[in-house]
């Protein structure tokens, strides 16, 4: 924790998309370090939601907006003149993708334009880190995991739009942020998939869906895709990794500009019934039922690992947790949210403490 927060400590960092579940940890990750944080996103989508339940609208500016308007996006950034950037804005949802394909293009494909295009022409932003997904390889459902070397290639409109936002990335990584020509400043895209941790409340994923069946509405879990393998890891796994990424570029370092895989340890990829599982023996309360029936024509991947060696090697970035660690996290954050939720900002600290804390990176 300590190489981290040293760095972070009183560096002015803008998260496009701090009201989602992922800008929310990192936002309070970031405040915990020390961190100048401001944000720029659109208002959280679900109630409850974990921007409000931490309090971060009051420790954290936001400007609430639509990233695909250039406008928005230039003013945020010229108001609070960051010297690092993480865009995590997107819509984030595969099946949603399907409902409403322009609305997820003119989202991940613009929303990442207009940020590129703003920061190539201010002289005060060091580095940006782009968020994409796991989602982007072209999926051939196979055993081995996909390293950054693999073809490209998304089935639905989610996938292709991540694709579309790694082609732009990689463009004005060439034409406006060159390493070889001492560009001001530095861009990567990070790409993990299928993270989970308290505070996710979003529609169709399937720790949520436990959550809301346990506390909420009584009712069986219901899953189509009980075989579907994915590689589930902690939220605070692959924040580690964007941190380390940002930290590298603002210190100019050429060797971190590109595409990088943030992933879980084999043993972490496991079946969608047997998290279920786990989760429940967890919780010590809940019940599923398998309904393949429920499964539509929204196509979604059997098998999708990805290979973090790469960021291994060159961040000596690890993930830190096992599928046992990580499941226990998640859901005792839930159990406090629901039956002690005065304590909540404080589970959410210790946490972090304790990741970071054992991590120590």
């Amino acid at each position: 924790m300590k190489t981290l927060s040293t760095f972070y400590q009183g560096k002015k960092v803008l998260i496009t998309g701090n009201t989602g579940f992922k800008g929310a940890w990192l936002s309070q990750l970031l405040l915990s370090f020390g961190a100048s944080v401001s944000g720029l996103a659109l208002e959280p989508n679900t109630e409850p939601n974990l921007f409000s339940t931490l309090g971060l609208r009051e420790t954290c500016k936001t400007h609430i907006g639509d990233i695909r308007d250039p406008k928005i996006v230039e003013q945020a950034i010229d108001e609070e003149e960051p010297e690092i950037i993480f865009h995590l804005a997107a819509q984030p949802l595969v099946r949603d993708s399907y409902d409403n394909p322009r609305y997820t293009f003119e989202t991940n494909l613009l929303g990442t334009l207009n940020v590129l295009e703003a920061v190539r022409r201010k002289d005060f932003v060091k580095a940006v880190v782009i968020i994409t997904t796991d989602k982007v390889y072209k999926n051939k459902e196979a055993e081995e995991g996909y390293t950054e070397k693999e073809e490209l290639g998304g089935y639905d409109p989610y996938s292709a739009s991540k694709v579309c936002v790694e082609f732009i990335a990689e463009s004005y990584k060439n034409a406006f942020f060159n390493p070889e020509r001492n560009p001001s400043c530095l861009i990567c895209t990070a790409r993990a998939g299928n993270v989970i941790g308290g505070g996710d409340w979003s529609k169709d994923r399937l720790i949520p869906d436990i959550i809301k069946s346990v506390f909420e509405t009584k009712d069986k879990t219901i899953i189509r895709s009980p075989k579907a393998i994915r590689p589930w890891q902690h939220v605070l796994e692959p924040l580690s990794g964007y941190l380390l990424l940002g930290k590298r570029l603002w210190k100019g370092d050429k060797t971190t500009v590109g595409a990088w895989n943030f992933a879980p340890e084999r043993e972490n990829m496991i079946t969608v019934e047997k998290l279920l599982k786990k989760g429940i023996d967890i919780l010590g309360q809940g019940s599923y039922i398998v309904n393949e029936a429920t499964q539509d024509k929204k196509h979604e991947t059997t098998i999708l690992r990805l290979d973090a060696t790469k960021a291994k090697e060159a961040l000596s970035w690890k993930p830190n947790l096992s599928i046992d660690k990580t499941l226990q996290l998640t859901f005792s954050w839930y159990k406090t949210f629901y039956t002690d939720r005065e304590m909540i900002k404080q589970e959410t600290m210790q946490q972090i403490t304790s990741f970071f804390g054992e991590k120590g990176p």
